[in-house]
């Protein structure tokens, strides 16, 4: 069910602030067109901001994420699109960057075809910044215990997908975001009453996780990153069903 290491994808992912409805409008109209990019993409996805779930930093919330999926590599055209073209009026580039799939830990169902038919879930965008020493070692626990708890919870429908990324170039970044993280998660989850993944993650990592469940695997993590923000969205556009057809093809028989 998720995508193996030698399928790592890479992603354009850009964080904006739309300073007015028609701002707004022109972005997420403009989202439907992703097909130019080439053949190597594989889809886009893009997020309104609904709601802080947690939050380390007084920063101003931007209003929209967006996702655009390739295979081995960003062409040159979309980020000179996209990031170094002028914005369209009233829509603020906050932050572009290049980010990677962690191995084993970038998961969907098979038929994924978005959650619109879902409304009581809303996609889960968790910002993580890691220490740069710690890089290694997150990447292993992620890899070896938490993607294949996730896929357990994909698979029970309890998740929609569960995509770790990992930053790996900030092509802009604006000075007034003053917030900054190297790691991506996006999920889609149950948002009334939504208090993390926790106790969900608890019962399918007692099953991988040598020494017990998430609180025993996560009791080192607090060292090693901080949660800068984490934000419960509504979907925009979720053009991303070939992303489930690669994962579904390079899952293990």
């Amino acid at each position: 069910m998720s995508i193996e290491p030698e399928e790592r994808l890479v992603v354009l992912a850009r964080t904006l602030g739309a300073r007015s409805v028609a701002a707004a409008e022109t972005l997420e109209q403009a989202a439907q067109a992703w097909r130019h990019f080439g053949e190597t993409c594989l889809g886009r996805a893009l997020y309104r901001h609904h709601a802080i779930f947690k939050s380390q930093s007084a920063a101003p919330v931007w209003s929209h994420a967006d996702f655009i999926y390739f295979r081995d590599i960003v062409p040159g055209d979309a980020i000179a699109e996209l990031v170094h073209a002028p914005q369209p009026s009233g829509l603020h580039l906050l932050r572009a960057e290049i980010l990677v799939t962690t191995p084993a830990s970038f998961v969907f169902p098979r038929g994924w075809a978005g959650s619109s038919h879902r409304p009581h879930r809303k996609p889960s965008i968790e910002y993580l910044d890691v220490a740069p020493a710690h890089l290694r070692d997150y990447r292993e626990i992620m890899r070896r215990y938490i993607g294949p708890a996730a896929a357990k919870l994909v698979a029970m429908g309890k998740l929609g997908t569960f995509r770790t990324m990992e930053t790996a170039a900030v092509l802009f970044e604006n000075p007034s975001l003053r917030t900054t993280w190297n790691q991506i998660h996006l999920s889609e989850v149950d948002a009334e009453g939504f208090q993390g993944f926790g106790q969900e993650l608890d019962a399918a990592l007692r099953e991988i996780a040598p020494d017990g469940g998430f609180a025993e695997l996560f009791a080192g993590l607090d060292g090693m990153r901080t949660i800068p923000r984490w934000t419960l969205n509504d979907a925009v556009l979720e053009d991303d069903a070939a992303l489930g057809e690669l994962s579904t093809a390079g899952a293990p028989r």
